[in-house]
C-alpha cells in the first residue's frame, strides 16, 4: 500500500478568517489550486482527516466537509478501507481521444424556420458610455448585497427546517404578503385567491394573449402606445386599432362613436402614466371607459406598472378598484426599484381565469420559489417601505434636476411637462428634423439614444427620455451631449 503524500498542508492552504468565504470553502479553493499547479498529483494518497485538521489547527468536521465538497466536484476519490486519493478531472478531460476541430454553426441556417417581424424590438443591446432609456430605475439605490442577505437567510432556514413547502398553488406565504401590501398601498380588499405572481411582464402579456385573443379580435390601444404588448397581441392574431390621445388620456368618446357593441375584444391602457406620453387618464374618462366596457362588452387590460414610481399622495383610483375587476384585468409590478432578479410581476383577475393562466406557467416557467419567499419576508419585515421611501426621495431629486437641465440647455426649443408618475419625460421639439440623424450624431459623441425612445410622424417629433437611472454627473453630461448633437444638426440644416 502506498504511503500518504508527505507535503505540508499548511504550506498550500492558508486560512484567512477575515474573508467572507466559509473555512471549508477556502480549503476547497486552495486544494484545487494546488492540484492544478501539480503540488498535489493525480493518484496521491492523502493523510487522514484528523491529521490534516491537526496540521491546519482546524476542527476535523471542517476538513471532512471540505473533502466531501472536493469529492462531489471530482477532485478527490474516497475509497472505503483504502483512503482518499487526489484526482484531476481536468487532466482526465484532456486525455480523451483527439476530436476533429470544432466548427462554428453557419451564419445562415440551411433549413426553413418561421420568422416573426412583429416581434422585432427597437432596443439597442450595447450602450455607449452615456445612454438614455425609456424609463428604468437606478438599481444601485437599493444595495443588492442587502437583498442577497435576505435570500441567503431564507435558504438557510429552508435547509434547516423545510418550513416553506411548495404547493400546487405556489408560494402561499408570498401571495399572502403581496395581497397585504397591495391592500395597504393601493386601497384594494384582495385575498390571495385573486392574485397570480408571474416572473415577467412579457409572460403576462403572452398568457393573456392566449387566454383572451383569437385571430381577428380587435384590441384598442392609443395612437402612440407601448410596443411590447402591441407586438405580443399582434403575434397572437389580434387586429390592433388605435384611439386618439390628448392631455386627458385616451379619447373614450372616439371609441363610442367609431365602434359598436360586440366589435371590441380588449382595450389595453395605462391610466396612471401612458406610454410614451406620460399623461394620466382623467377621472371623468375612467368612469366613461368602465361604463362603455359594460355597454359594449369588452375587457379592459389595465397596466399599472408605474404605481410604485408615482410620487403624489393622491395617486388616483385605478379602474380595477372602481370596477372590482368585473370588466378589468389588472397588471402590476412589485419592487420595480429592486435588482431585476428580485422583481415580480402579477396579475389580478377572476379565479377561473387565473386557474387557466397557471397552466401556461408550466410552459413559460414558474417564479423562483425562494425569491418569492425572500420578497414575502421583505414585506413581512417592513423593509419594502423603507426601500420605497429611499427610492422615491432620490427619484424626486433627479426628476427636478432633469427638468432644470432641460430648461437650461434647450429653453424654448422643446415642450414638456414634469411627469407625475413614471421614470421618463415626454419631450416634444418645436423644430422638425430627423430623429435618426440626431441619434447618429449623439452616438458619435458617446451618447446612446435607443430607437424605442424616438417618436416621429407628421404631427410630432418627440423623445421619451428616462432620467432615474442617471446620477447627477451622468445626467448633466448626457443632456449636454444631447444638446450639442441637436445644435450641430440644426446648424447644418440651416447652412
Amino acid at each position: 500500500m502506498s504511503s500518504p503524500v508527505s507535503i505540508a498542508f499548511h504550506s498550500i492552504i492558508k486560512i484567512d478568517r477575515r474573508k467572507e468565504d466559509a473555512v471549508y470553502i477556502q480549503i476547497v479553493y486552495q486544494f484545487i489550486n494546488a492540484v492544478k499547479r501539480n503540488l498535489l498529483e493525480d493518484g496521491d494518497l492523502l493523510p487522514g482527516s484528523r491529521k490534516i485538521a491537526s496540521e491546519l489547527k482546524l476542527h476535523r468536521k471542517t476538513v471532512v466537509a471540505a473533502l466531501a465538497e472536493l469529492q462531489e466536484q471530482g477532485w478527490v476519490e474516497i475509497i472505503p478501507n483504502r483512503g482518499t486519493f487526489v484526482r484531476n478531472p481536468e487532466r482526465l478531460a484532456t486525455s480523451t481521444p483527439a476530436m476533429t476541430a470544432f466548427r462554428q454553426p453557419p451564419d445562415q441556417a440551411p433549413y426553413y424556420f418561421r420568422r416573426e417581424l412583429i416581434l422585432d424590438t427597437p432596443v439597442f443591446e450595447i450602450p455607449e458610455k452615456y445612454y438614455f432609456t425609456d424609463g428604468s430605475p437606478d438599481y444601485r439605490i437599493i444595495e443588492t448585497e442587502e437583498l442577497v442577505r435576505f435570500y441567503a437567510s431564507m435558504v438557510k432556514r429552508k435547509k434547516k427546517t423545510d418550513e416553506f413547502p411548495a404547493t400546487a398553488d405556489g408560494n402561499l406565504f408570498f401571495r399572502d404578503q403581496l395581497s397585504y401590501y397591495l391592500n395597504l398601498t393601493r386601497g384594494f380588499h384582495l385575498s390571495r385567491d385573486f392574485l397570480l405572481p408571474i416572473a415577467s411582464r412579457e409572460q403576462i402579456f403572452s398568457i393573456l394573449s392566449r387566454l383572451l385573443i383569437q385571430s381577428g379580435d380587435v384590441v384598442l390601444v392609443e395612437n402612440l402606445s407601448y410596443f411590447l404588448p402591441n407586438m405580443i397581441f399582434s403575434q397572437a392574431g389580434a387586429k390592433l386599432k388605435t384611439v386618439p390621445l390628448d392631455a386627458m388620456g385616451m379619447d373614450v368618446d372616439y371609441i363610442a362613436n367609431q365602434f359598436k357593441p360586440g366589435e371590441i375584444r380588449c382595450v389595453y391602457i395605462n391610466t396612471k402614466c401612458q406610454y410614451p406620453t406620460t399623461v394620466s387618464l382623467s377621472e371623468k374618462r375612467k368612469i366613461q371607459l368602465l361604463q362603455l366596457a359594460e355597454q359594449y362588452g369588452f375587457i379592459v387590460i389595465e397596466d399599472d406598472v408605474d404605481f410604485e414610481s408615482a410620487l403624489v399622495k393622491n395617486k388616483g383610483e385605478s379602474l380595477f378598484r372602481k370596477n372590482a375587476g368585473n370588466r378589468v384585468i389588472y397588471i402590476g409590478t412589485f419592487g420595480c426599484f429592486l435588482d431585476p432578479g428580485f422583481q415580480m410581476s402579477f396579475l389580478i383577475a377572476p379565479q377561473d381565469l387565473l386557474e387557466e393562466g397557471k397552466k401556461y406557467l408550466n410552459l413559460f416557467g414558474k417564479p423562483n420559489f425562494m425569491i418569492e419567499k425572500t420578497l414575502g419576508e421583505i414585506i413581512h419585515q417592513g423593509d419594502i417601505f423603507r426601500y420605497q421611501r429611499k427610492f422615491q426621495k432620490i427619484v424626486t431629486e433627479r426628476k427636478d434636476l432633469f427638468a432644470q437641465l432641460l430648461y437650461k440647455y434647450f429653453e424654448d426649443k422643446i415642450i414638456f411637462e414634469v411627469p407625475v408618475s413614471g421614470l421618463a419625460f415626454w419631450i416634444r421639439f418645436n423644430a422638425n428634423f430627423s430623429l435618426t440623424a440626431l441619434q447618429e450624431r449623439a452616438r458619435l459623441k458617446g451618447l446612446l439614444l435607443p430607437s424605442n425612445c424616438l417618436y416621429q410622424n407628421r404631427a410630432v417629433t418627440a423623445l421619451r427620455l428616462g432620467f432615474a437611472h442617471l446620477d447627477e454627473k451622468d445626467m448633466a453630461d448626457a443632456i449636454y451631449l444631447l444638446h450639442e448633437a441637436y445644435q450641430e444638426l440644426i446648424l447644418d440644416a440651416v447652412s
